[in-house]
């Protein structure tokens, strides 16, 4: 297959975590931690057998101190202020009236040459396996497969690949939450207390303040993920500012569960601080409700057999294989909505386009309304030199000089670390998806020249 062709396309770890799942930034750093600092892989070697592994052959500086200095909860903040601060230059216009086909033709011919330099960071951060997808005038103009899968099988990465998610699964959810909302089962201001008996805290009254909107944007008060260090508490009035919380989204998504799902007899699992959790109909409630609808066929939540072969292993620093996971329905009751999907770069391609281009609404397509509403900043996060952050209902909102108003969401668990960007205006955006756990340095280097690429002028 040329890269032409491919440009042709728009169509374990342990089953219980006794403080807090890899998500937790905490956590991740006692792993790393306790980590062997056994014999590293020769880089030249793996280098050579990434470029083997890759399905065929295929700079501008962030110029921002705070972002090369920032922790990778920091990076994943704020990974698109980087584009504000790219320069224009470099941008080739043409004039050209070729058709749709040629037009992606020529899109794949203009990330050919970025091909080494991903390669080339792949190998640097020992980082077996990249899949990346590219949108231009809402559609899918490039896709690529870099590397392997599982470094023990050295399956390379293709289009239908599956990876995790991490935090990108948190504006899918977003997305479900604002169609309920469009239904009548939920509203974004009623205290999600109104809708459920069931209390996700005791001892704090605050918790009857707590609404959907608060959840989706970040300013429920919870904590990131409960643990040891950090119990699960309401740690400031809801709405008053802004604190990353994935809690925050498991407390909406059991509460949207109990209002059009239900809970299952098993499987059940034991989770942080010993909560338990039982399985739930989570999974096939979003498949049927977003993922199919939106054309992400390859996605879901739940481990099944036709899985095995696509399902993209994570690794360590040093692309060591970690254990692979078969996540249950109890996982995805837990971490469904903050971290739980499991997607391919074109599955959350087509996610993108169906926000930033949207069709006619439907029984399960947003109104235009409602998208313009879950892409409104709710809360200010912070400003700096050429950009301003905020954020909206499940997305990130970055104000840039280059390129306007950029919307963004990262992912970060231990092996797998993504990247999804788009500019609506401009109907353009791109997906990074890695399976080591320096895939976000690798996501640093090349987001800046992904950025300057897709949101500038076009061929043609």
């Amino acid at each position: 297959m040329t890269i032409e062709d491919s440009a042709l396309v728009d169509s374990e770890r342990p089953a219980v975590r006794n403080e807090a799942w890899d998500h937790c930034r905490i956590c991740r750093r006692q792993a790393r931690s306790g980590r062997s600092s056994a014999m590293s892989i020769n880089a030249a070697r793996q280098r050579r057998d990434f470029r083997a592994a890759a399905r065929s052959n295929s700079t501008v500086d962030y110029n921002m101190q705070m972002l090369l200095n920032a922790s990778r909860r920091d990076f994943l903040r704020k990974t698109a202020l980087g584009s504000s601060l790219l320069a224009l230059g470099g941008c080739s216009l043409r004039t050209t009236s070729n058709p749709q086909e040629s037009r992606r033709r020529s899109w794949a011919r203009r990330f050919t040459d970025l091909e080494k330099q991903i390669l080339d960071s792949a190998a640097k951060h020992r980082v077996p396996g990249v899949s990346l997808a590219v949108v231009k005038d809402a559609l899918v103009v490039w896709s690529r497969g870099l590397g392997v899968q599982d470094q023990a099988s050295n399956i390379p990465v293709n289009d239908g690949s599956v990876f995790e998610a991490a935090s990108m699964s948190k504006p899918v959810f977003a997305y479900a939450a604002m169609k309920m909302r469009e239904r009548g089962v939920i509203n974004l201001d009623t205290p999600l207390s109104a809708y459920t008996p069931e209390r996700f805290l005791n001892g704090d009254p605050r918790l009857d303040l707590i609404t959907a909107r608060h959840v989706l944007s970040h300013t429920s008060g919870f904590p990131d993920i409960r643990s040891r260090e950090q119990p699960l508490s309401i740690q400031f009035k809801p709405g008053e500012k802004w604190q990353y919380s994935g809690e925050g989204y498991a407390y909406l998504q059991s509460v949207t569960t109990r209002l059009t799902g239900h809970v299952l007899t098993s499987p059940c699992g034991t989770y942080e601080l010993d909560l338990d959790v039982c399985g739930t109909d989570f999974d096939s409630y979003m498949k049927a409700n977003v993922l199919q609808p939106l054309g992400m066929g390859s996605s879901g939540y739940v481990w099944h057999d036709g899985l095995a072969k696509n399902l993209a292993r994570p690794h360590d620093e040093r692309g060591r294989p970690l254990a692979i996971h078969k996540y249950t329905s109890a996982d995805a009751a837990r971490y469904g909505s903050m971290g739980g999907l499991l997607t391919t770069a074109t599955d959350y391609a087509r996610f993108l386009i169906a926000v930033m281009d949207p069709r006619p609404a439907d029984a399960f397509r947003l109104k235009e309304a409602s998208i313009g509403e879950m892409l409104t900043p709710q809360v200010k996060v912070e400003d700096g030199p050429g950009y301003s952050i905020s954020w909206a209902l499940g997305w990130k909102v970055a104000k840039t000089v280059d390129f306007g108003v950029l919307i963004s969401h990262g992912g970060d668990q231990s092996g797998f670390h993504s990247l999804a960007e788009m500019s609506p205006i401009r109907k353009s955006g791109y997906v990074i998806l890695t399976n080591g756990e320096n895939g976000w340095k690798l996501i640093q280097e090349l987001a800046p020249e992904f950025a300057r690429r897709v949101h500038a002028t076009p061929p043609g």
